[in-house]
């Protein structure tokens, strides 16, 4: 298992690399707001001294918004112990709920968030047209051929889910 460690202003110029690489820029829009690496806190999973998992996210009053999760070693539970990590830390400062989105054609991210526990709370039809306006090259099709059109919200309650 990798370790974890919480991302350090040293790491903001690798946090950009891996967002250029995975995401196609060096900003990550969530709900149409626009965030840079240094508004946002995180952790960085390290194996043979090589990043092999990245969560990005921040806390505003009691909720806590996941705004990147990446992982280079799927199934061997480097998503997981990000996710835990972010659960752990919004926990800490006295969150009610740790909410992430991801868009209509991610089915591995629906089932990884919620076979973790998160629940499915909202869906922004057409959220994605939005996003292009801010971001041109975020493709019509995403994933297995499916229209990559709606942001879908995902929820973990803190109060409700002890673990």
């Amino acid at each position: 298992m990798a370790n974890l460690r919480k991302l350090t202003s040293r790491d903001l110029t690798q946090v950009r690399r891996w967002w250029r690489e995975r995401w196609g820029g060096d900003q990550m829009i969530v709900h149409g707001d626009i965030f840079q690496p240094e508004e946002l806190e995180g952790f960085v999973a390290v194996e043979e001294g090589s990043w092999v998992g990245l969560i990005t996210y921040y806390i505003l009053q009691a909720e806590c918004e996941i705004t990147s999760l990446d992982s280079l070693q799927e199934r061997h539970g480097v998503g997981t112990g990000l996710i835990q990590a972010v659960i752990e830390t919004a926990r800490q400062a006295k969150c009610t709920c740790v909410r992430v989105s991801t868009t209509n054609d991610n089915l591995n991210a629906l089932k990884f968030y919620q076979k973790l526990g998160f629940e499915l709370v909202t869906i922004r039809r057409n959220a994605m047209d939005g996003v292009r306006r801010l971001k041109p090259d975020v493709p019509a099709i995403g994933a297995h051929g499916i229209p990559l059109r709606d942001e879908i919200e995902l929820e973990f309650l803190l109060s409700t889910n002890p673990h």
